[in-house]
């Protein structure tokens, strides 16, 4: 099992941006694929987006390509995404994942979960 910590959610208008982070416990982050899931009141948890453990393949889901970007510093042990051009379909709880498989990561196959930062749009 693997530690990981989100944060940066929080309060936004409809329109603005947030940056998402996410650190990991263990030295061999640099070997995993890396994502963020959402979770919204009353919906099954869905995928946003992911990036490769050496960020050379990123996916992303329809709801958020062209708006939302993921990126990593392996130095750090962290994961971001910066969220642009917020709407109310976006308030939601967003969790990062990891993998040691990127295909596997986007089914939401993930060594260990975190707590979750909750994004908040307001309309």
């Amino acid at each position: 099992q693997v530690q990981l910590v989100e944060s940066g959610g929080g309060l936004v208008q409809t329109g603005g941006s947030l940056r998402l982070s996410c650190s990991a416990s263990r030295s061999t982050f640099s070997t995993w694929a890396m994502g963020w899931f959402r979770q919204a009141t009353g919906k099954k948890r869905e995928f946003v987006a992911a990036i490769a453990d050496n960020g050379g393949q990123r996916g992303y889901s329809e709801s958020v390509k062209g708006r939302f970007t993921i990126t990593r510093d392996n130095a750090k042990n962290t994961v971001y995404l910066q969220m642009n051009g917020l709407t109310a379909e976006d308030t939601a709880t967003y969790y990062c994942l990891a993998d040691n498989e990127f295909d596997e990561l986007l089914t939401g196959r993930t060594v260990g979960w975190g707590q979750g930062t909750l994004v908040t749009v307001a309309s």
